[in-house]
């Protein structure tokens, strides 16, 4: 999905639009297809079907077969997640002098995910059940991986940071655990007492015992804790440049705040955190980035502050016409920040050193026309992990020497896509009904054309504080082999946009709606898709999307398809107040979104589900039944109002999944149903 594997873990923001997206919306769906619901998925196969073969759906949304990959400091080896002929995360551990690698994974339907290197012969991974509960951390050694040792158990532990002095012991987040069900706050744990193996650890029969155990266990690798900042819900923490804690995140009754740690406590800083969005820490001690306010029309600028003070230093980094939105690149010894990379219309890399322009211009020139983007290098500065895609090739890794002047081509992600295949992804620009100018992303089938229109799936995006960006997408790549124009647009409230817009106007839910009604108006009127038959799809803020389009307008649309979608905004608001003393999002959108038992008007006017009556179109409604982000009931009252409203409907309530599907054959199932739903609603009408 996007290029997930390319990207480095999420960047520490207190941008409520990226906390609601980590705790409220969390999506984008990834969207996956199969030519029928009880097709065999076959993941053996590696390489691309014959060209006169139609491409297989699973093709296009398998687990990649490698990701995240990571270097040890010495530049010896690289671990990586992969998986092989099942629907499964394993590690690998490779050497890169012998050529030889490791591959360990946990027993029964346990996945590894999160690798991480806490030293150049040891790793630390999280391990998780059923795709869905967090087991804890395990560490692992090179030469036996096979053997692990768990170093928290039974804890939704979250890593800070690692800092370079002593990556033995990392900076971690006890956010939750299994006896107590509170924050436990910030710890540094060690991960050097290795042992054991690691298919001991079950997911069944968490019981008194197994709590003991985790409870002993635990306690044995802290180091040291820290107290939890109050007041409020910790939703986050921030290390400083040599990876001590050093800063706090808390929200309390909507209001957000930063403390700083100052040795024995918390004191809370002068920051205005619905001004500013903190990036990360800065290179001099005591100072961190920040995303700083609006000013005079232009885009954000990346600024340093003293978080002591709240005063505002050099800017680091200003684009001419985006937000930044993305994350600093640092030296590995020493954690200097030399670089940035981010999205705008498409992706984007700036370096602050001439060294580093240098290697970029090195890098272009060995894949030219490609996107190159350094992951991460051995501690020397002489080994560079890169990342290589387009909008055709899913990302490739490659292993870049400087000293032997040599490229070598570490994994293809996705060997069984061939890029000759693939369409191009455009950027196209659309006028909102205010005047704004946004980006939207199309892909065309082959030979569509104005002498041949394509028919449109217009696909918005979930968050709603997140964007599409620009790159191989396999949602569109699938329905463009199927013959269908994509057309994913950036409406308000997408990142990089925040300068053109009030914060009313980002909240504005019906303007969203709006936006995307014209990015499809617009290209409707292009003459290079049908106007006549265009479907709209979206996952969680995208499904409502969807459903606004064919509640609001019923003659535009041929079809809707929602996957995990909020169709009635008070109870999803009201729903949210469980977890109120446990989450902040409850306060942020009484705060931000308005109070429902208030302002009825305007929650009935947000709710989809109180217009069905208007719906001319078949609609497809899915969703996971042990979804937490959006309960499932709002996906059976949408079913029910279909019903009694004589709208034609399908659907897909799919148990053992939560918001999206986790598991490839889910995936299938649902999306086999998606193709034959738009192959029926979108064909030609029958001439009179």
């Amino acid at each position: 999905m996007f290029f997930a594997s390319v990207l480095p873990p999420a960047v520490h923001s207190t941008s409520f639009m990226k906390l609601m997206s980590r705790f409220t919306f969390a999506f984008a769906v990834a969207f996956a297809v199969a030519h029928h619901a009880a097709a065999k998925i076959d993941l053996s196969r590696i390489t691309p079907v014959a060209a006169d073969q139609q491409i297989p759906i699973e093709d296009f949304f398998r687990p990649r077969i490698l990701a995240q990959p990571t270097m040890n400091p010495a530049g010896t080896h690289v671990a990586a997640l992969i998986t092989t002929d099942e629907d499964k995360q394993h590690l690998l551990v490779h050497d890169l002098k012998t050529q030889k690698s490791e591959v360990t994974s946990g027993s029964g339907e346990k996945d590894i995910y999160s690798v991480m290197w806490v030293g150049d012969s040891r790793l630390m991974f999280r391990l998780s059940a059923r795709k869905a509960y967090g087991l804890g951390l395990i560490g692992a050694t090179v030469g036996n991986v096979s053997k692990g040792y768990p170093i928290l158990q039974y804890s939704s532990t979250s890593v800070i940071a690692i800092p370079s002095k002593n990556r033995s012991r990392p900076l971690v987040w006890n956010a939750s655990s299994i006896e107590t069900g509170k924050d436990q706050g910030a710890a540094i744990i060690r991960t050097d007492d290795f042992g054991g193996s690691i298919i001991n650890l079950t997911a069944a029969g968490v019981g008194s015992d197994a709590v003991f155990q985790a409870r002993d266990n635990n306690d044995k690798h802290i180091v040291r804790t820290y107290p939890v900042p109050e007041p409020g819900i910790t939703y986050g923490y921030l290390a400083d440049r040599e990876g001590d804690l050093a800063y706090a995140f808390n929200a309390l009754a909507g209001d957000l705040m930063m403390f700083r740690f100052t040795g024995k406590g918390w004191l809370k800083c002068p920051i205005d955190l619905e001004a500013f969005d903190v990036i990360g820490a800065g290179n001099s001690p005591g100072s961190i980035v920040v995303l700083a306010p609006k000013l005079d029309g232009k885009p954000r600028a990346l600024r340093i502050m003293d978080p002591a003070t709240g005063e505002l230093g050099d800017v680091l980094f200003q684009d001419n016409a985006y937000d930044f939105d993305g994350w600093l690149y640092r030296t590995p010894t020493t954690n200097e920040i030399i670089g940035a990379m981010f999205n705008r219309d498409g992706p984007r890399t700036v370096w602050f050193t001439e060294e580093y322009q240098a290697l970029q211009k090195i890098l272009n020139g060995f894949f030219p026309g490609m996107v190159v983007r350094v992951i991460e290098s051995n501690d020397a500065q002489g080994i560079f992990l890169v990342a290589v895609f387009s909008d055709r090739q899913p990302v490739i890794y490659n292993l870049v020497d400087l000293e032997k002047r040599s490229v070598g081509l570490f994994k293809n992600s996705a060997p069984w896509i061939d890029p000759a295949r693939m369409q191009p992804m455009s950027v196209i620009k659309f006028k909102t009904g205010d005047g704004r100018r946004l980006d939207a992303y199309l892909t065309l089938p082959a030979g569509a054309s104005k002498e041949n229109p394509a028919p449109l799936v217009v696909i918005p995006h979930g968050g709603p504080f997140a964007r599409d960006v620009w790159g191989y997408d396999p949602e569109s790549q699938f329905l463009a082999s199927r013959g269908y124009a994509v057309l994913k647009p950036n409406y308000r409230g997408s990142t990089g946009y925040g300068w053109m817009f009030t914060e009313e106007e980002e909240w504005d839910f019906l303007k969203m709606h709006d936006d995307v009604t014209a990015a499809t108006k617009a290209l409707a009127a292009s003459g290079y898709v049908d106007p006549d038959r265009i479907a709209i799809m979206g996952g969680s803020f995208g499904g409502y999307l969807a459903l606004m389009g064919v509640t609001a307008e019923p003659d535009l649309y041929r079809c809707a398809v929602s996957i995990a979608g909020v169709f009635d905004w008070a109870k999803h608001v009201q729903e949210q107040k469980y977890d109120q003393y446990d989450s902040p999002v409850y306060g942020r959108m009484i705060r931000k979104l308005g109070d429902p038992k208030k302002d009825p008007e305007k929650f009935a006017a947000l709710s989809p589900i109180h217009r069905v009556d208007r719906i001319k179109v078949p609609v497809f409604v899915a969703g996971g039944k042990d979804d937490t982000v959006v309960v499932i009931a709002q996906s059976k009252a949408l079913l029910s109002a279909l019903e009694k409203n004589n709208v034609p409907h399908e659907d897909l309530l799919v148990r053992a999944e939560g918001h999206g599907m986790a598991r490839v054959e889910n995936e299938v199932k649902l999306y086999g149903r998606i193709e034959a739903f738009l192959a029926t609603n979108l064909a030609p009408r029958k001439s009179p």
